[in-house]
């Protein structure tokens, strides 16, 4: 008997892709093959499962899938620009560099492009040992900051044990812990660096003193702070970066994700101008052959101009506060739900259990919604959906996760007898 298109697509990602993954998703009943996609939507390759996407992967479709502005820039782009050459000098490069400049803290004036978070990381991390001279890094538990090499070091041990130890120089304390910092710290401090919310651990809360008192340490120490907003940063917050919620200026940030428009991939190391003297002795010392590609800083700057517009941010808090209110009934509903955590549309499902987040996940798909549990901690739900969501959808998802909460209940009344 001949099997459809989309079984077809399934098993050929399984033999070819990763038969790892495919074996995961059939394990949990999902057998969505991402398909069209619009705005705030996503639907299967045949058109008859739709998800309201509240993931966002991580904040890439902060502006939903496919804006039309975004578009009708990069196609305005192809006309005339490639890639462009990383050897050369660039008048795109400049201009994106130029208006991150202007949109960030006055101390903040240089940018280097690249393709991921996770090259974005690794060269906030060179930067802060080669201007430093020192190299001890100290990372928070539970943080996240991609899978390749300095970036890995950074993260927890389930990411890189598998491949091999920690690299030298790196150390980790308690997320909110500063007591653990001050300890950890010394004189070979490089630097410190973390997200200013951390996603993977389900967007824990930073008090308000917490980040001021490791600006206040690392400069006593001179290193370096590192703030990575590849998630929280472009407005997700309901500013234009998390950081300003708590009056700190670091001394590097990470943007990614959502700077891509959801369209072309292009990632952004910032920093002090004195930093930029690390690649004064030769200044290609690091290159990124497809960073700062000239299509994708046409894309950037186009990203820039719409979650810059304080109209734009004042959406994104006035949608914040639908999700608080709607959460708020939900909790007196849901004896499961703990929490809502929450800050601009950066938000968690906090549950009471560790099986609620994967029960969630799940529950949350069958009712149309796409909500990724936390994987550093499983009680919590991601829920991160498009700055752009109007009004009435965010009403929608609030009865959506409703629905959803009420059947993972019954799933974690199933396994406790």
């Amino acid at each position: 008997m001949p099997i459809d298109e989309k079984t077809a697509v399934i098993q050929q990602f399984a033999r070819h892709v990763s038969s790892g993954k495919a074996a995961f998703f059939q394990q949990a009943d999902i057998d969505f093959v991402l398909g069209a996609r619009e705005g705030p939507f996503m639907w299967d390759m045949k058109g008859e499962k739709r998800l309201l996407d509240c993931h966002c992967n991580g904040g890439v479709f902060n502006l939903g899938h496919r804006h039309p502005a975004v578009i009708a820039a990069l196609q305005e782009a192809l006309g005339t620009l490639d890639i462009g050459n990383h050897h050369l000098i660039s008048q795109y490069r400049a201009a994106l560099a130029a208006r991150l400049a202007a949109l960030t803290p006055p101390e903040i004036a240089y940018t280097v492009f690249g393709v991921s978070g996770g090259e974005a990381v690794d060269l906030a991390i060179k930067v802060a040992r080669g201007y430093t001279g020192r190299q001890q890094v100290i990372s928070v538990l539970g943080g996240y900051h991609g899978h390749t090499g300095l970036a890995l070091a950074a993260g927890d041990e389930k990411y890189f044990q598998p491949f091999g130890a920690r690299g030298p120089g790196f150390g980790q304390v308690p997320f909110g812990d500063v007591a653990e910092l001050a300890a950890a710290m010394s004189n070979q401090t490089a630097a410190v660096i973390l997200e200013t919310m951390p996603a993977t651990s389900g967007m824990p809360m930073p008090p308000p003193e917490y980040l001021p008192q490791i600006r206040q340490m690392c400069s006593r120490h001179g290193a370096l702070l590192i703030l990575d907003e590849v998630q929280a940063g472009l407005g997700r917050t309901g500013k234009l970066w998390a950081f300003e919620h708590f009056e700190v200026t670091p001394d590097i940030m990470i943007i990614g994700k959502g700077l891509s428009g959801g369209i072309y991939p292009i990632t952004a190391t910032c920093f002090r101008p004195e930093l930029e003297s690390v690649f004064h002795a030769d200044p290609f010392i690091h290159i990124s052959t497809y960073g700062g590609a000239e299509l994708g800083c046409v894309v950037a700057l186009k990203v820039l101009e719409i979650s810059a517009d304080p109209a734009f941010l004042a959406h994104v808090n006035e949608m914040a506060a639908i999700f608080a209110e709607g959460f708020a009934r939900l909790q007196e509903k849901h004896p499961l739900l703990v929490r809502l955590r929450q800050k601009g549309l950066m938000m968690g499902i906090e549950m009471a259990h560790e099986f609620c987040g994967p029960f969630f996940t799940k529950a949350a798909y069958d009712h149309g919604l796409l909500s990724v549990y936390a994987n550093n901690d499983k009680r919590i739900a991601q829920l991160m959906p498009p700055l752009t969501i109007s009004h009435d959808l965010a009403l929608e998802v609030v009865e959506r996760a409703d629905a959803a909460l009420t059947d993972m209940e019954r799933m974690v009344q199933q396994i406790s007898g």
